[in-house]
């Protein structure tokens, strides 16, 4: 009996131990780094535009903002080029684009941009995107509703659907 009892209270002490790390994994979720911006404002950063000129993403503070992160060499980013410039068309005045290149050279962007020609603004973040977006590689967008409060973010290409999809979390109809 006492070989019983050792093992049903090595049982008990294995079940608590596991009952106890899965209620702290559901208090204490991972999070990835972009994610902690999540229903924030959204830190402000400067584009250095790649035709010249500076815009700061606060200005388009009262419109819905799809704020991609890109690079020439990313080719999931010339692959959601098209559905973005597409979507920058249709929803034009009702919704901002802004593309941020990172983790490039400012000639390899141009040169990406030349083809792609984004009907919205592009160019590196000045002097750098803030670490609050956690950005680690691209493609990565995120969405910002009329507030300016980061809503949504998403990791790899994004097709019209999606886009559509992202935009109604940020109350485009």
């Amino acid at each position: 009996m006492t070989t019983r009892r050792a093992a049903w209270l090595a049982a008990a002490a294995g079940a608590a131990v596991l009952l106890g790390a899965l209620g702290w994994g559901l208090l204490h979720p991972a999070n990835a780094p972009g994610d902690a911006v999540l229903g924030r404002p959204a830190p402000d950063l400067v584009v250095q535009r790649l035709d010249g000129g500076q815009v700061r993403l606060s200005a388009f503070r009262g419109r819905p903002v799809v704020l991609n992160f890109w690079a020439s060499w990313c080719s999931t980013c010339r692959q959601e080029a098209g559905a973005l410039s597409a979507a920058a068309e249709h929803w034009d005045g009702r919704v901002a684009f802004l593309g941020v290149d990172i983790q490039d050279t400012p000639a390899a962007a141009r040169a990406f941009e030349s083809q792609v020609q984004a009907p919205y603004p592009v160019g590196q973040a000045v002097p750098g995107v803030p670490a609050a977006y956690g950005v680690t590689g691209p493609p990565e967008t995120f969405f910002i509703d009329s507030r300016g409060v980061v809503t949504a973010r998403f990791l790899g290409p994004l097709d019209a659907g999606l886009i559509s999809r992202y935009l109604q979390l940020v109350g485009v109809q």
